[in-house]
């Protein structure tokens, strides 16, 4: 086992030894951090109704599933150093007139996908939409604009394909990435399987190259899979003619010391952020990795680097309000309206940048 773990690092550092670091502008705007700040109380929001919008899925729409506490709708996303342009959906659907703008991912990026459409949705909510979903892919359009909102499962990035052993990660190889061509903006996801174990573990084996091993570190195998998409990237984007996003790491919340509260079971029955701009608990492991890959790539590449608004949102997730009864507790996605739709507020404000 040790020499085959040995083999699958020869191999990493001779895939990262291949790039040559980037501009770490990748993670700031014009010299204002917006992923440093505070959640602040706002009257003006939640940004739109879910329940006047046709596009939550059940899961996410907290309210629908009987959540009482309503404050948790109210809060808005305040960087320490600088404020974020506000978000005009009608605007943002004119200056993206004809363009195609694609979230691949897991359930994450469908966070995110359906908080958009809402967003836009209700700024033009009598401009006639379109929806089509083919296998994995879900695209959402306005016809009037030209804007198509499209949401491409995958949850790796990297290939899970059945071998005659089992399900197979192969970390080297992308086969889909035709999909991702041809795209105006694209926003990427991918972090969220990489650290289930056990029955939730959707793969069998990790491969490279010829080499086949039943287990070895995830987030060193993270490493290798994100190594891949990122030369994928450098090889296959024109920066001129899409711009390029990877959603960053988003929090769970499922210890409760890590927030200073040890008698809190989970996320469960949490109605209010952590207080000021610091997290108690441990850094997440995949932040380093997505930093680390970003800094090494030829193309610019902006992070929406998520990870602290999300740790201090413990009160956002749909908890025991999933709509799928009381005993089922998801701490890990978000609801909606929420946490998801500051992320397209921050995504809106990168893209204004020239």
């Amino acid at each position: 086992m040790a020499s085959w773990l040995g083999l699958f690092g020869h191999v990493f550092v001779a895939l990262t030894l291949s790039l040559v670091p980037a501009s770490s502008q990748y993670h700031h705007v014009h010299g204002c951090n917006y992923f440093e700040g505070s959640w602040v109380l706002d009257n003006s929001y939640p940004l739109y109704n879910a329940s006047s919008c046709p596009f939550v899925g059940k899961g996410f729409d907290c309210v629908k599933n009987g959540r009482p506490d309503k404050e948790y709708l109210k809060y808005r996303w305040q960087p320490n150093d600088c404020d974020l342009p506000s978000f005009n959906g009608q605007d943002f659907l004119e200056r993206h007139r004809g363009k195609k703008i694609m979230f691949v991912g897991d359930s994450l990026s469908n966070n995110i996908w359906q908080s958009l459409t809402c967003m836009l949705h209700s700024a033009v909510p009598y401009s006639e939409y379109a929806t089509s979903q083919q296998k994995q892919l879900f695209t959402f359009s306005f016809p009037e604009y030209g804007v198509s909102v499209i949401f491409l499962k995958n949850g790796f990035l990297v290939d899970l394909v059945k071998e005659k052993v089992g399900k197979v990660l192969r970390l080297d190889s992308i086969s889909t990435g035709d999909q991702w061509k041809g795209v105006d903006v694209l926003i990427f996801n991918t972090n969220h399987w990489w650290t289930h174990t056990g029955r939730s573990q959707t793969w069998d084996y990790f491969r490279i190259g010829n080499t086949l091993v039943k287990e070895m570190d995830h987030m060193k195998a993270y490493k290798i899979g994100l190594t891949t998409w990122g030369k994928w990237i450098d090889s296959n984007i024109d920066p001129s003619k899409t711009r390029v996003f990877f959603q960053g790491v988003s929090a769970s919340h499922i210890v409760g010391k890590e927030w200073n509260d040890p008698k809190a079971k989970d996320c469960r029955a949490e109605t209010q952020p952590v207080e000021g701009s610091k997290y108690p608990g441990p850094k997440n492991p995949g932040e380093d990795v997505v930093k680390s890959v970003l800094s090494r790539m030829y193309k610019p590449v902006y992070l929406l680097d998520i990870t602290l608004l999300t740790q201090l949102r413990k009160d956002g997730h749909p908890s025991t309000y999933t709509g799928a009864g009381s005993a089922f507790v998801d701490c890990s996605h978000w609801c909606l309206a929420g946490v998801p739709d500051t992320w397209n507020v921050i995504l809106n404000a990168a893209l204004l940048q020239k």
